[in-house]
């Protein structure tokens, strides 16, 4: 069963409210990305892995006719590039989406993209209590979470039981 990576704008980019610009990128192989590489992160948007792309391609293709390798052979070592691409394509497009300032807001497990999203904005709109403090959402590349900031999880510590402290540790300045 595919995954799906649920994508949104970032805050100050977007309002989370604009439910229709998130993005449900599957998991897996892509065909399409093999056969028609170039063309595939055309249409994707994604400039920088295209550019990678024709350089690396350009590079090896270079390189293996500089060694006197023969045409047959540069074909077969193309085609396991293409099926790289094939491979890589999902996590092109996840790289692009995180260099633009998108968060990952979930992963979701479904048969195609309309069940995907239909699950994630079941479990998504269950555990929204307020737009703004988006607690759940996984922020790449921000500060880990402190328990100086209001609104954390794990802001304020569990309170400590009245009897004093459970388990093998006594109390500071306590009997022995």
């Amino acid at each position: 069963m595919p995954v799906y990576t649920v994508h949104a704008p970032s805050p100050a980019g977007a309002d989370l409210r604009a439910t229709d610009k998130f993005v449900f990128v599957r998991d897996g192989f892509h065909f399409w990305a093999m056969v028609f590489g170039p063309f595939w992160l055309l249409w994707n948007r994604l400039w920088l892995a295209l550019i990678g792309w024709v350089v690396v391609l350009a590079a090896f293709d270079a390189g293996l006719s500089s060694l006197g390798v023969g045409r047959s052979a540069i074909f077969f070592a193309n085609t396991i590039v293409a099926l790289l691409m094939g491979f890589e394509a999902s996590s092109l497009r996840r790289w692009t989406l995180s260099r633009g300032k998108w968060r990952q807001l979930d992963v979701v497990i479904a048969d195609d993209e309309d069940t995907a999203e239909r699950r994630f904005f079941e479990r998504w709109s269950q555990k929204q209590r307020g737009i703004v403090n988006d607690q759940w959402a996984v922020d790449r590349g921000g500060p880990p979470p402190t328990r100086g900031v209001p609104g954390q999880q794990f802001s304020n510590p569990p309170p400590i039981p009245a009897g004093g402290i459970i388990g093998l540790f006594p109390e500071p300045g306590g009997s022995r």
